[in-house]
């Protein structure tokens, strides 16, 4: 039998301070219906991982069981129950105020959060490993382009785009800012990067902290202001994107600019004809994972179609799609929590059932957080597969300028 709840234990108090928190969500229209959880893939995978239980300790003011309770850094903030209530209340936004109030966020998050202040980026990369890392790149180009005269632009004034990328693209895989520079140079980019910040992660996104969010996002766009780019695009990484999406629309008061998700970028330049594609080079069947942040909450989901199936002979869809897909069990932070491991392989068996549904022998993860998740069930459940970004699959269907048109397809 479940304890009782005693009244001289509820604080009434607790329901505006979360209001108060949320900046423009409402919970109050809460049904206590429970079709949260029947959205939620993980209620019944995971203990203490049960949206409707959370809420409604949050709507009776059980201040003390909900500031201490295990589903605040269980959930991924992936917003599935989201999609599923009738009255829209979402309980990530209520998951991340309870975070912020959190002292110390479990894990290497307050790390990295203190890293991304202090140094610019979130794996402390110091700049002269940062201006080493562009220069052998430009180095590696000019070889793979044949082409002495490449140049990587920095800090060029006035240009279409200034490119906000992910610290792990220089410190671990500097080969996938190599293969973006590659596509960029196959459509005549007129970019540039910075030489300051250059990071667009915040994972105070998941933290909760909303002043060290805007102290770590802001920089980046003094950045775009400073250069006077045309707008910001920002890499494969579904938390740098949305992290950069929130500041804008919540935080930031200087030169107006779209911020825009590298997918929508690559639509844009098969539309007009920049690059030039062989979709024959990619044979193997592909499916795509849609990442919460990117498609579900910043509602980014046709780009990447438009794009895959110019690039790919054989595109099979996961089913269900679009908003209503199955996050990979890594967002929220997980990854940076060590302890969550074997949680996160749990929660990516929903994913793994959907990717061998398919058939598919690749997974294009347009997101740096879901590919290092998918590389991790890939390995888990020994699925063979091979997990590419877009930006892989776009670079190996690249056609050069001078060579033939590919036949049309009949």
């Amino acid at each position: 039998m479940a304890e009782p709840i005693r009244v001289k234990e509820l604080d009434p108090t607790l329901r505006e301070e979360v209001a108060g928190l949320l900046k423009g969500y409402d919970f109050s229209n809460c049904l206590t219906c429970g079709m949260c959880t029947a959205g939620c893939k993980y209620s019944d995978l995971v203990e203490d991982n049960d949206p409707r239980k959370f809420i409604r300790k949050v709507a009776l003011g059980l201040r003390e069981e909900v500031e201490n309770d295990p589903f605040v850094w269980n959930c991924n903030m992936c917003e599935r129950c989201t999609v599923e209530c009738p009255m829209g209340v979402n309980i990530a936004a209520i998951t991340r105020a309870f975070r912020g109030k959190t002292a110390m966020p479990p894990g290497h998050l307050q790390h990295i959060a203190d890293d991304h202040i202090n140094t610019g980026n979130q794996m402390a990369v110091e700049q002269i490993d940062y201006d080493e890392t562009l220069e052998w790149l430009e180095e590696e180009l000019q070889k793979e382009l044949n082409d002495p005269n490449y140049k990587i632009p920095i800090d060029k004034p006035d240009a279409d785009f200034m490119f906000g990328f992910n610290a792990r693209e220089i410190k671990h895989y500097p080969h996938e800012l190599q293969t973006i520079l590659h596509v960029f140079y196959a459509a005549k980019a007129n970019y540039t990067l910075s030489s300051k910040r250059w990071d667009a992660t915040n994972i105070c996104l998941f933290t909760g902290k909303n002043d060290e969010f805007c102290e770590i996002s802001r920089p980046l766009f003094e950045e775009v202001e400073r250069l006077n780019a045309k707008e910001l695009i920002v890499t494969e990484c579904g938390h740098a994107f949305r992290s950069s999406r929130v500041f804008k629309r919540t935080y930031w008061q200087g030169k107006d600019f779209p911020v825009r998700h590298i997918v929508e970028l690559y639509a844009d330049w098969i539309k007009e004809g920049r690059l030039k594609l062989d979709k024959s080079k990619n044979p193997l069947p592909v499916t795509m994972h849609d990442p919460c942040n990117t498609v579900r909450k910043e509602g980014v989901y046709e780009p990447q179609r438009y794009v895959i199936k110019h690039v790919v002979e054989d595109y099979r869809e996961m089913n269900p799609d679009g908003k209503y897909n199955i996050c990979c069990g890594a967002g929220g932070g997980a990854l940076a929590v060590a302890a969550t491991k074997q949680q996160r392989m749990t929660k990516a068996k929903p994913k793994v059932d959907q990717l061998i549904a398919t058939g598919a022998k690749i997974g294009c993860i347009p997101c740096h957080n879901c590919i290092d998740q998918f590389n991790d069930m890939n390995k888990f459940y020994k699925l063979g597969m091979k997990m590419h970004h877009l930006s892989t699959l776009i670079e190996n269907a690249l056609v050069p300028d001078d060579a033939p048109e590919a036949p049309a397809a009949e």
